[in-house]
This record gives C-alpha cells, structure tokens and sequence, in this order.
C-alpha cells in the first residue's frame, strides 16, 4: 500500500487534528515504514504451523478470588470534602 498526501489529509480530517508540514511528511514516513514492515509478513513460510490466537500457550491465568482485609472507610473518608457514611460524594458527570 502506498501512503500518499491524500491519505495523510483524510486521517488529519479523521482525526480531527491539524499536523504541521513536517509533521505531515514523518506521519507519511512512519505510516509506509509501517506498511512495508507488515508485507513482509507475506513473505513468511508458515507451513506446518498452527493457526492460534496467542502465540504463547497459557492456562487460566486469572488468580483466585481471596478476602483480605482492606482500608478502613472512616479513615479513608475522613478528608473527603463531600461524603455521606458510606461514600464519596461526586459531582454528577453524565447527564
């Protein structure tokens, strides 16, 4: 694939950033870097090897669940400047 002006000008637009020319011209050299690197993937023999989804084999990598003692809520709202007996009180942020 072949990364040209017209490209970088749509990701800008995409993107919704305004890049400087030189910026523009280490975009458009990073992204063919980038490109040229990924067709070299084409050229790999993978004959004989198994498709997976993780290239590392791995069991259950999730620890178990155990209780263990946590801060105290008095102390941890004690200088909290909006708060009830339970939690912190935040501002709300979705309407």
């Amino acid at each position: 694939m072949q990364i040209d002006d017209k490209l970088i000008e749509y990701l800008e637009d995409l993107s919704c950033f305004t890049l400087s020319d030189n910026e523009k011209i280490r975009l458009k050299d990073d992204l063919q870097k980038t490109m040229n690197n990924i067709a070299h993937l084409a050229d790999l023999n993978t004959d004989g090897t198994d498709e997976c989804c993780h290239p590392f084999e791995h069991a259950n990598i999730f620890r178990d669940d155990e209780v263990r003692p946590s801060l105290d809520r008095e102390l941890v709202l004690k200088n909290a400047s909006l708060k009830n007996d339970e939690m912190f009180i935040a501002p709300k942020t979705i309407e």
